[in-house]
């Protein structure tokens, strides 16, 4: 019997009563063929793989991350609470030390959800990953987390979430924003002032194939993540740079990806996307699976995979090194960095428009961020939907100091109902979240 380097655990949710439409790429079929798969290969018969079966977070797991509107029931259903449950459960397994590590295996994904919700963007209504982080941080004794998304679209609500979060390392390599959705994800996008630095971009040019994804990771993310050295290293993994993927533009395969994993070596991976149905996910898990689980996956290959028919070019290498020569910089200079955004005029100050492509609302939003040499910083959001509804959203950090707790609570308690349809309070230094009504 084959033995496990790692006890691996896994849950399977392919939320069968949950679909954006028959037809849609995200489906229950993306998680049905790898469960058949990885009882075909006799993924469970090695000894220290186990499954493990899911609990339903609760209102106040969400309520830790997310402002949703009107309320959670209204943007979330039961599948969207199993599946942010499967990465909890996950994550517990790993914290209380009965598993090393391990793989949520689950559906509706979630790196596109924002900490204020309005509805569904990129497939995603509630964000998993973080949903389960702030679980453990509640729970467990941990600090400072790692976020490598390796999906190929840019984790955009994973990044607006921990934006002025200095105690979480963000880090997402994705498939460029100017050639794919949601357009955004350039080096430029730094994180908010307290956490400078933080977020750390790393798109990659169309077409890029295993030699230009490891090499980033090799050359780019593992030095920052043993600079960084975190608690706990999390893998959103999504599965959408396979080259047979029907709605993206790279060229990697399910071997790169076991290598991405070993190398890697997380403790917690969470799928995201991923829409090669058949000729992708069931060789792309696998290898993920035998990767965490520190068992040889040289054999794991997709039945029509050919090396040389998705080799990168030379200008695609290039820009690769490029990009990740600037990544290494910005790390390298976060301090003098956050020095040059605070003599910008407003840089506590944040507009934006934002596009709930999946259910077609429009919302505008302005951020007021406290400037604070001692935490996260107190955390105010203006917010407007074309659903009609206004929104004054108040974020209180988990570290929050005297001044920043005094400051949250002023602009929830003055705040005029005249002017707003809800005014809300996360305040994380109680674990609570407050309500008032207009």
């Amino acid at each position: 019997m084959l033995q496990a380097k790692h006890k691996t655990g896994l849950v399977f949710f392919p939320a069968f009563d949950w679909a954006i439409s028959p037809t849609h790429p995200e489906r229950e079929e993306r998680l049905l063929y790898t469960q058949d798969q990885v009882f075909e290969e006799g993924l469970f018969d090695i000894d220290g793989v186990t499954e493990l079966k899911p609990d339903p977070v609760t209102v106040k797991d969400i309520q830790r991350v997310h402002f949703c509107i009107p309320d959670v029931w209204s943007v979330a259903t039961e599948s969207h609470f199993i599946s942010a449950g499967g990465a909890k459960t996950i994550g517990m397994a790993v914290l209380s030390g009965q598993i090393d590590r391990g793989f949520a295996l689950v559906r509706p994904p979630g790196h596109h959800a924002m900490r204020m919700v309005h509805g569904a963007r990129g497939f995603c209504n509630i964000n998993i990953e973080a949903v389960m982080i702030e679980y453990l941080r509640q729970a467990y004794d941990i600090d400072r987390v790692a976020i490598v998304d390796t999906d190929c679209h840019h984790g955009d609500g994973t990044q607006d979430i921990y934006w002025h979060d200095p105690d979480t390392l963000f880090i997402s390599i994705h498939q460029d924003g100017r050639t794919l959705y949601p357009g955004t994800g350039f080096p430029d996008e730094l994180g908010g002032i307290n956490a400078a630095g933080r977020t750390l971009n790393i798109p990659l040019p169309p077409r890029t194939s295993e030699e230009g994804f490891l090499a980033a990771v090799n050359n780019i993310v593992m030095p920052i993540l043993k600079d960084f050295k975190p608690d706990l290293i999390i893998n959103s993994a999504g599965q959408d740079n396979h080259y047979s993927d029907p709605i993206t533009n790279m060229n990697f395969s399910a071997q790169g990806y076991a290598d991405l994993t070993a190398i890697l070596a997380p403790d917690i991976a969470v799928l995201e996307g991923g829409y090669s149905i058949e000729g992708a996910l069931p060789y792309v898990n696998v290898g993920i699976i035998l990767a965490m689980a520190g068992v040889d996956y040289n054999k794991v290959k997709e039945p029509n995979y050919n090396a040389e028919s998705i080799r990168q070019t030379q200008s695609v290498t290039e820009a690769i090194e490029k990009i990740g020569d600037m990544t290494l910089t910005i790390w390298q200079q976060r301090d003098n960095i956050k020095d040059e955004l605070m003599e910008k005029p407003t840089p506590h100050h944040r507009t934006r428009s934002l596009y709930y492509d999946t259910d077609g609302i429009q919302e505008s939003q302005s951020e007021e961020i406290q400037i604070c040499p001692d935490c996260a910083g107190a955390l105010r959001i203006e917010s407007s939907s074309s659903r009609g509804r206004s929104i004054l959203a108040v974020h209180i950090p988990r570290k929050a100091c005297s001044k920043c707790k005094e400051i949250g609570y002023r602009w929830y308690e003055t705040a005029g109902t005249g002017q707003f349809d809800m005014i809300l309070l996360q305040n994380r230094t109680e674990d609570e979240y407050l309500e008032r009504k207009p």
